[in-house]
């Protein structure tokens, strides 16, 4: 773990964040968590996927 992160997470100890910062934080997750089974069980609509437009510029 860096030492950036052990700072963060004392800071945090020694100062906790607001209820709302809490559930801005929780909301954040939960959206993401969401969004993610929706993807992982194919029922996330094709018009809100990227595709994927790597140029391989080495041929095998």
């Amino acid at each position: 773990m860096n030492i950036r992160h052990l700072l963060r997470l004392r800071r945090w100890a020694d100062r906790p964040p607001s209820v709302a910062r809490m559930k801005l934080l929780a909301a954040v997750v939960a959206i993401s968590a969401a969004i993610y089974a929706l993807d992982h069980f194919g029922v996330w609509p094709d018009w809100a996927s990227t595709e994927n437009t790597r140029i391989k510029r080495y041929s095998d």
